[in-house]
């Protein structure tokens, strides 16, 4: 290209990358929410219509139209492909069918979201990072915990951006985007697990940098303050990386919905789906791996053992809940309460494989009284016992820390908050091994949400992204325990964050979807299961 990278993409797209999610999240969600309010989408479809014999059976076969000079062009804003002055004028709008044009839509916002992240990307690093105030209050190791490989991750979207470019000025068509984000992804995205993973300790320095210097504050505050950042905090900037890389992934799979069954681009969007998904869950499982070590190094400082010490920190664990239930103490602890019975406060922490029973004691610590493995965990919910017993069930260790059998009646402060802790404490453990072809068709018989804005996002999940889930157990008190689709992401949220999903149609259109995203993934298990099986 004859003109420099950065000066052509400042002028691509007008918006910044946070400001381009938050407008497509809306987008999407009125679109989601006018198919929901039709009853019969594909009545009055044009997509279904049959195309003459006449017409040609590949556009880019047919005719050899111009390059888009999009990404050249210094005065160019458009957002959607149809817009373009160059495919306008061509006349293929009126020879694609609407299939073609929606997927055309699709790869096109795939191409101008990186250009758009590029830019944020660049703003990061020439306004914050390269500020020379900002150089001269930080030490170098704070630097380089606050700001990580973000160099590297700019330099891996640059080259990623580039071949966008060419494909998109290749033909007026846009045969695929999804074969370079396959080959970016394997070859050279393993950036942003670094980048991810170092969030906890960015995080963390970047509040203490707050705290301790002063004078760090105030330029940050007035580098904030200038238009070019339009509003958005340096906090916004630091976490790009970690929103693109998911973004990314939701981008090729909208790109699945829309290519043609059993067509070589089914099988890039497919493949590119894959390996963004392995990334991807490579991110979430550094930062997790990063803030369960510092969570866990916190938890055995507060700890002290009435009994015999277990050892909390382990590289295998995490904590999964912890909170405060009322135990239920007398001389003849019974269902009926024929006797007056006393509540005591007692506090546990739940970890991935083993479950810790403490009392809270003065300086913010915690007193061990039992322990049992998870696995040996056992639960009964308490019914028609009256408003005593309301919320009251009985946990029972098969073996504690005294190596014998124990029980305890526990009364949590409401009836979702003691399901939630049911369920926590033991699991259905038999969810492991259903496939996720048999949950499609079991989800049928739930009521499917779409969660919107999570404000507070759930354990694997990006900030400020909607996504579709079912719902696997409806709770009282507004609490629901479901499932994203797209990942399989299982937990707890708000009912009122999300909506259902009215249409019966809307609503097999999103399990078919997601079953041919993952489709090829539960095929290879079943594979693998029959050869371990031999």
């Amino acid at each position: 290209f004859s003109c420099n990278l950065s000066d052509r993409l400042c002028c691509l797209l007008g918006l910044l990358y946070q400001e381009y999610r938050d407008k497509s999240t809306r987008q999407e969600i009125e679109t989601r929410r006018l198919q929901d309010s039709q009853t019969d989408p594909e009545e009055s479809s044009p997509s279904e219509e049959t195309p003459s014999e006449a017409e040609p059976t590949s556009i880019t076969e047919s005719k050899a139209p111009p390059q888009i000079s999009l990404l050249r062009n210094s005065n160019s804003r458009f957002n959607l492909w149809q817009d373009l002055p160059e495919i306008r004028s061509s006349g293929v709008l009126s020879i694609l069918q609407p299939d073609e044009i929606k997927l055309q839509e699709a790869m096109f916002e795939l191409v101008t979201s990186e250009a758009s992240y590029y830019k944020s990307l660049n703003l990061l690093v020439s306004h914050f990072m390269e500020n020379e105030r900002l150089k001269k209050i930080l030490h170098q190791s704070e630097a380089h915990i606050l700001f990580s490989n973000v160099l590297d991750v700019m330099a891996v979207s640059e080259r990623f951006l580039l071949d966008l470019e060419q494909r998109v000025e290749e033909n007026i068509v846009i045969s695929d985007v999804c074969d370079i984000v396959y080959q970016h992804t394997v070859n050279h995205f393993s950036v942003y697990i670094t980048y991810v993973s170092n969030q906890t300790y960015q995080e963390r320095a970047y509040k203490q940098l707050l705290q301790d210097k002063p004078a760090f504050r105030e330029v940050i505050s007035q580098l904030e303050l200038d238009p070019k950042c339009k509003g958005l905090s340096f906090s916004s900037f630091l976490i790009l990386p970690f929103q693109r890389i998911t973004r990314l992934k939701l981008l090729v799979q909208n790109i699945l919905k829309k290519v043609e069954e059993k067509s070589d681009r089914e099988n890039t969007a497919l493949d590119a789906h894959k390996e963004l998904e392995t990334v991807v869950k490579a991110c979430n499982e550094g930062v997790r791996k990063m803030s369960r070590t510092e969570q866990m190094i916190s938890i055995q400082k507060k700890l002290e053992f009435k009994i015999k010490s277990v050892p909390i920190i382990s590289h295998s664990r995490w904590l999964l809940k912890q909170g405060e239930l009322q135990q239920m103490n007398g001389p003849k602890t019974s269902r009926t309460l024929r006797t007056k019975k006393l509540f005591r406060e007692i506090y546990l922490f739940l970890f991935n494989d083993l479950l810790v029973i403490c009392r809270q004691i003065p300086g913010d610590k915690y007193q061990v009284f039992d322990s049992a493995p998870r696995g040996l965990l056992r639960v009964e919910e308490l019914e028609d016992q009256g408003q005593s017993l309301a919320n009251v069930f009985i946990l029972r260790l098969l073996e504690n820390a005294d190596d014998r059998e124990a029980s305890y009646m526990l009364k949590a402060s409401s009836q979702s908050e003691m399901k939630r802790w049911m369920i926590s404490l033991a699991p259905n453990r038999r969810t492991k091994f259903v496939s996720f072809t048999s949950r499609l068709v079991a989800s049928r018989k739930h009521g499917q949400l779409r969660r919107l804005f999570p404000a507070q996002p759930s354990r694997g999940t990006s900030k400020g992204c909607s996504f579709t889930i079912y719902a696997c157990l409806c709770l009282c008190a507004g609490w629901i325990f479901g499932e994203r689709l797209h990942d399989q992401e299982r937990g707890w949220f708000p009912s009122s964050m999300g909506e259902e999903i009215l249409n019966p149609k809307i609503r097999a259109q999103n399990l078919k979807e997601c079953f041919r995203v993952h489709k090829s993934d539960d095929s290879q298990r079943r594979k693998l299961g029959s050869r371990n099986r031999q």
